[in-house]
């Protein structure tokens, strides 16, 4: 039976198995999160200790934005929990996390906490990193969960506990998704019918992206095969390969290609929705590196995120997915 628990003492004294797990939440969990407690539960074994923490956390919250509005379902929360195999679910209160109220030192994301959600949302940052490091004081995990849906937060946790030496492994875990595409977020319980309509263009946006880099690479694919000499191209001519290839080229050549036909092909679906009613009004559409969150040029090779964050109506909703580009594919 999963137990809930208020403070860490409280989580102290009971023990912890060979490798404690944590996945941390603002509540209001949903099937998304049930697929991180289930991860954290293969990793910690049936020896290990699964710990989920609920806490909303004032500091990541600015002027203007949800914190009130913001879910609270603890009861509920445990039950998801539970049935997701978590050994305990700590629920602290402002005060255990915060004593004496906000903290005079703060961590700092540094520039990239300053780029894309972070631009959009000054100093949020700072605050998802502070009440992290709090948390992992707190509950003294092996291992940590994160979704990979927040990549940015993501990206910015991992920087801070491989530079300030935390000695905790940290695990991304893949979005998931509602049957049509849209990321399960606490947040999608506010959409109307006709607003959720709207919001999935966030995915087809990413998936048109991510259709387009598919065709280019098979394109490029193609292409490579035109053989370098004439005499060779005689031959495969024969057999029409002369032709396809050819064809390639000519395609790969006359589209947007690389990071800009990416981000082209999104762009093409968001302006559609923009147009919408209920309209989508589009924050950012970015298609950037994941070590610091910078754009990437067209000659770009490797890993990328693009990333798009999105209101409809009084809801903000973000979402990325990852891409590969050039030889590292």
């Amino acid at each position: 039976m999963t137990v809930l628990l208020r403070t860490s003492d409280d989580l102290h004294a009971r023990g912890r198995g060979d490798r404690r797990v944590v996945v941390m939440t603002m509540g209001a969990l949903h099937e998304g999160h049930g697929t991180l407690i289930r991860t954290a539960r293969e990793i910690a074994g049936p020896r290990g200790d699964v710990v989920v923490t609920v806490f909303v956390n004032p500091l990541q919250f600015g002027a203007g934005e949800d914190l009130d509005r913001y879910p609270r379902t603890l009861e509920s929360d445990v039950k998801i929990a539970e049935q997701a195999g978590a050994d305990a679910v700590f629920a602290p209160s402002v005060d255990e996390v915060y004593p004496g109220g906000e903290p005079q030192v703060r961590l700092s994301a540094g520039p990239m906490g300053g780029r894309l959600e972070g631009a959009t949302r000054p100093g949020h940052f700072d605050g998802v990193l502070t009440v992290v490091a709090k948390l992992l004081h707190l509950t003294r995990p092996d291992t940590a969960l994160f979704g990979q849906k927040d990549a940015q937060q993501l990206a910015l946790i991992r920087r801070m506990v491989r530079d300030l030496n935390f000695g905790i492994e940290i695990v991304g875990v893949p979005t998931v998704r509602e049957d049509d595409g849209l990321a399960l977020s606490s947040r999608n319980r506010f959409l109307s019918p006709e607003e959720r309509r709207t919001a999935l263009a966030l995915s087809q946006a990413l998936f048109a992206g991510r259709d387009r880099h598919a065709a280019q690479e098979a394109l490029r694919a193609r292409a490579r095969e035109v053989p370098a000499t004439r005499a060779r191209a005689e031959a495969l001519s024969a057999i029409g390969e002369s032709r396809a290839a050819a064809d390639a080229h000519a395609v790969s050549k006359a589209a947007p290609s690389g990071p800009s036909g990416v981000r082209a092909a999104a762009r093409v679906i968001l302006d559609e929705a923009a147009r919408l009613r209920p309209p989508l009004a589009l924050d950012y559409l970015a298609l950037v590196d994941p070590s610091d969150f910078t754009e990437i040029q067209d000659d770009f090779t490797g890993e990328a995120v693009l990333a798009v964050a999105a209101r409809v109506g009084t809801t903000r909703l973000i979402d990325n997915i990852p891409l590969t580009f050039g030889a590292a594919s």
